[in-house]
């Protein structure tokens, strides 16, 4: 098998997305929950290459459904503004994957959320956690090796909390 875009030692990048219309608040910018859109079509992007996409789930009845999120808003974006997502598979086993993703603003460079998940490998015919099986857990593998040369990104492990008092 070829090397995919996912285990270059470098992080996978999504395609450039555009701001939807209908996504704007009465803030005027970017309302949370599509960051979350957003995020999700990179991983979906990301999990085509590891060969865990729609494909895999109609002929190999697996898929995966995230467990935890935590995602940060550190600049607004605006109707207009191309983005970007950063994918790092951190760490792997059996069942899980742990991923960091930056969305950046596509022209500018500048970061505008991350999102830090953990997601589950579900066997889809009794919808509980199952192993990957061994050619995908081989491919997962070899991108968190990629990954693992990388820096990592500022914010991974973060927790919500108040600032400590003085």
């Amino acid at each position: 098998m070829p090397e995919s875009a996912a285990a270059r030692p470098e992080p996978f990048r999504s395609s450039i997305m555009q701001i939807e219309p209908q996504w704007i608040d009465y803030n005027g910018h970017l309302n949370m929950a599509y960051y979350n859109v957003m995020f999700d079509r990179a991983i979906d992007q990301m999990w085509l290459q590891l060969g865990i996409g729609p494909a895999y789930m109609k002929e190999r009845n697996g898929s995966t459904f995230t467990a935890e999120c935590h995602v940060r808003y550190l600049r607004e974006i605006h109707l207009g503004d191309p983005v970007q997502v950063s994918v790092w598979l951190l760490e792997a086993d059996d069942k899980r994957l742990h991923t960091f993703q930056e969305l950046r603003h596509a022209a500018e460079g500048w970061l505008s959320a991350t999102s830090e998940n953990m997601s589950l490998h579900i066997d889809m015919g009794s919808r509980k956690v199952a192993a990957f099986p061994p050619d995908i857990r081989e491919r997962i593998a070899a991108v968190v090796r990629a990954h693992g040369a990388v820096a990592r990104p500022e914010g991974i492990g973060r927790n919500v909390s108040m600032p400590a008092k003085r």
